[in-house]
């Protein structure tokens, strides 16, 4: 046996990692008396090696990875070449393999420095593996952090490598981690004129779904294109349920750096469709809020060419608003909704209307409706503006049910 290969076996039974020793799910644990539930700490599914490593075993695989595919500290990557899986391939979403690249930055094919395998970017010039990439391939595993949002990009990365797997006739894998936005479900519902790569199907802005719970609704729902299945295998998440609070043990993406963050990037992303900043090129990133135009506010900052924002908007330009980065971060999670208050007071006291939306209409793509931007000009109270989402919330909830794993909040 190989020395690496015996160090990853001793490692998933010292985690209890072992299927026949933990509970799958979200089933509780009860203490021996019955008295109380014991708290265990989540296991992700890529901690749980008795559930997919006999399934991939003497496989060539490929991987869809990125700095958060992490397990206690050691990556994926590595793991699975300790214990002898033939890695073919990585592909890297957005931001990059190692997660530090700009918002937007295209990413260049290369290899692994540390492995030598090749890295294959879907953030470069194209989305999805081509045929060629996947020749050979048996298995795509997909572990990557995600936070919830319908415009964060790697949902989309998934959907467009579970089209290039049913294609291929590739099996794909997911392993599932807990989603920090996973404990509400909110927003507009996508509409179809606005698909996009920060939107490709019709959900809310907050879904309420693990990364697994979507790649099987997508699934499901026949989201791929042609009609076409992806022969998917789900690995569940041990000890998660939708209402568990839960601090990522690595940043997601360069500016989402901490938790406050991760709670307040569904209602502050609508920023990034107007000219007001939101902190890149700051260490404040989705906690602050401001723009030069801006008349009223407490706080001011200039945003500045920094690792993972290399052209932040409003470059070295002075920025006054308002600092959220007091906030503590339990008192958002609390509020378990889009807090529509920070954009419609903004644009309530903003000087030069005209110019507060983007010339693009980004913020249509980002809202998934131009509805969204039409309220906010015609002065519509947050409350107006939320009713208007509830049937399509509604109907959503009943297709989202069809697809959890873990007990609901």
């Amino acid at each position: 046996m190989k020395i690496q290969t015996f160090v990853v076996i001793l490692l998933f039974f010292s985690n209890g990692c072992n299927n026949n020793l933990q509970p799958t799910g979200n089933e509780p644990i009860q203490s021996p008396d019955g008295q109380y539930v014991i708290q265990s700490p989540v296991l992700v599914g890529a901690s749980r090696f008795g559930e997919y490593l006999p399934l991939i075993q003497g496989k060539t695989i490929a991987l869809v990875v990125n700095h958060t595919s992490l397990v206690n500290n050691t990556h994926l990557v590595d793991m699975l070449k300790g214990a002898g899986i033939q890695i073919k391939t990585i592909f890297a979403p957005e931001h990059g393999f190692r997660g530090t690249a700009s918002d937007g930055e295209k990413i260049e094919d290369g290899k692994d420095s540390s492995t030598g395998i090749q890295v294959i970017s879907l953030y470069g010039s194209k989305r999805a593996p081509s045929a060629q990439d996947l020749s050979g391939v048996e298995w795509v595993l997909f572990d990557i952090q995600d936070v919830g949002t319908r415009f964060y990009t790697y949902i989309s990365t998934m959907t467009y490598v579970m089209q290039a797997c049913a294609e291929n006739k590739v099996k794909m894998m997911v392993l599932d981690r807990p989603n920090p936005n996973g404990h509400f479900v909110d927003g507009p519902i996508l509409e179809p004129e606005f698909k996009s790569f920060v939107g490709l199907h019709p959900v809310p802005v907050v879904y309420g779904m693990t990364i697994g719970e979507y790649a099987q609704m997508v699934n499901g729902e026949g989201w791929l294109e042609g009609g076409v299945k992806c022969d998917l295998k789900i690995i569940g998440c041990n000890y998660y349920e939708h209402k568990t609070s839960y601090d990522l043990p690595v940043k997601p993406s360069p500016n989402l750096p901490n938790m406050l963050a991760i709670y307040l990037y569904p209602s502050l992303c609508f920023f990034e469709g107007t000219n007001v900043s939101i902190g890149r090129g700051t260490n404040k990133q989705f906690q602050v809020i401001g723009s030069p135009d801006y008349p009223k506010g407490d706080f001011t900052f200039t945003p500045q060419p920094m690792e993972g924002a290399m052209q932040p908007p409003l470059e070295g330009k002075l920025c006054n608003g308002y600092d959220l980065s007091t906030l503590k971060p339990e008192d958002i999670h609390k509020e378990a909704r889009i807090n529509l208050s920070y954009l419609l007071n903004f644009y309530k006291n903003f000087p030069d209307k005209e110019s507060f939306f983007l010339k693009t209409n980004y913020i249509d793509k980002l809202a998934g409706t131009k509805k969204l931007r039409d309220q906010i000009i015609a002065g519509k109270s947050e409350e107006e503006i939320r009713a208007t989402w509830q049937e399509g919330l509604g109907n959503f909830m009943k297709i989202r049910k069809k697809y959890l794993l873990y007990r609901d909040f």
